[in-house]
């Protein structure tokens, strides 16, 4: 379905298409290159503990939470503009990990680096969409979402010899994942401006901050997306160090398994939301959630952790994928990246608050509690999946837009 769309799609689009993949790899390679290890420098250099582990979480969240507003003040630039000034922020964060020793001194690195991240979380999908129609948008974001996880799979290749043979160090490390960074943000500022596949001029002006009782579903899913994930990503791999004794080799060795198998998963999916729809997709990857989360919590054993680790992470980005998608379906192009970025607010509210509350539970418990309590959100997603229905649920808005786009061709047919 894919390289029937490349074959037809125009010329702009192609060539967007191969510079987005680009940024893409670049984007998977330097979260991974960081990712593969900050636990561990967390834990073996900086000697965060767990709730630590909680509250950097909430920190980082942070600028998601107020993404609406970024966006808001700086959507005069274009998407692709956005995203390249992004990528920068991420390489200026990631490059300056290294030189701090306490949790307060990797903090405004934390944040720095937060502040890119977030924002290419939402402009990607937006850039993702723009190549195509909203019929096609599942398999081209799946696509993206194989591409990630190729670049992360290099990283992680990359870490898991350099580390065990003891070629690169901690700041090594960072700086790569800071070089790779600045790659994608060259190849993001290329971008062309598009629409449905199609090169339009960018007209500079501030895009609203977008709130509307029609996208009440999608905002749904993104705050109890954003508590569930939280929870697992700021838990599941320090239970595996701390709890397990995980080495960065077992770490990369287990995300290197992720990412092979995000490399056929993510596209499949991508075309079962293209096929199935938003509701029967979203429901199936929430019922997986619950089954990870439940064997983390109630079983003591290393590989079955590393099991429901390696079946969540593989999930976990088809989630926003769905999103996306569905709101697609029922907004306008304008509304589509300024509710992008409320959806992410959304998320991210629920991200700051999760993590510091989840973090001062393990004061007190284990840390099975946590997770228990990432099955409620995931039990909740399920029930609101089952109200999505993109044709009924279209907005005003996207209503007259679909016909505003029939009238040409209905006079060119006269």
């Amino acid at each position: 379905m894919l390289h029937r769309w490349v074959e037809t799609a125009s010329p702009a689009a192609r060539r967007g298409f191969l510079l987005l993949a680009t940024m893409t790899a670049c984007f998977g390679m330097a979260m991974a290159m960081q990712q593969n290890v900050v636990t561990n420098y967390f834990e073996d250099v900086l000697g965060l503990a767990g709730p630590q582990f909680g509250y950097i979480t909430a920190i980082r969240e942070i600028p998601g939470f107020l993404l609406i507003f970024l966006t808001a003040l700086f959507y005069r630039m274009s998407i692709p503009r956005l995203t390249a000034g992004a990528l920068v922020l991420l390489a200026i964060g990631y490059g300056l990990f290294g030189v701090s020793n306490s949790f307060w001194t990797v903090t405004p690195w934390v944040i720095i680096s937060s502040m890119g991240y977030h924002t290419v979380l939402q402009t990607q999908h937006a850039l993702g969409m723009s190549l195509t129609t909203a019929d096609r948008a599942g398999i081209v974001l799946g696509r993206m979402s194989a591409i990630n996880s190729a670049g992360s799979l290099a990283a992680m290749l990359l870490v898991l010899v350099t580390f065990r043979q003891g070629w690169i160090s901690f700041n090594g490390a960072f700086l790569i994942a800071g070089a790779l960074a600045l790659i994608g943000a060259i190849a993001a500022f290329g971008i062309p401006n598009l629409r449905d596949g199609h090169e339009v001029p960018h007209r500079p002006r501030r895009e609203p901050i977008v709130i509307r009782r029609a996208y009440r579903f999608y905002y749904y899913l993104s705050l109890l997306d954003g508590a569930r994930q939280q929870i697992f990503f700021s838990f599941g791999l320090w239970v595996l160090v701390n709890h397990y004794g995980l080495s960065v080799p077992g770490v990369s060795a287990l995300l290197v398994v992720v990412s092979l198998a995000s490399m056929v998963v993510g596209p499949w999916i991508g075309r079962m939301i293209d096929l199935r729809g938003e509701r029967e997709v979203l429901g199936a990857i929430n019922l997986a959630y619950i089954a990870a989360l439940l064997g983390y919590a109630l079983v003591d054993n290393l590989y079955i952790a590393a099991a429901c680790y390696l079946i969540y992470s593989l999930i976990f980005p088809l989630s926003a994928v769905g999103a996306a998608t569905y709101l697609r379906k029922i907004a306008p192009v304008a509304d589509v990246a300024p509710s992008l970025a409320t959806g992410l607010t959304l998320q991210h509210a629920a991200a700051v608050i999760v993590p510091i509350t989840a973090g001062f539970i393990l004061n007190f418990t284990g840390y099975q509690i946590p997770f228990m309590i990432a099955c409620v959100f995931a039990s909740i997603t399920i029930l609101v999946t089952r109200r999505l229905d993109p044709i009924a649920q279209r907005s005003p808005a996207k209503l007259a837009e679909e016909e505003a786009s029939l009238v040409p061709a209905t006079a060119e047919a006269d």
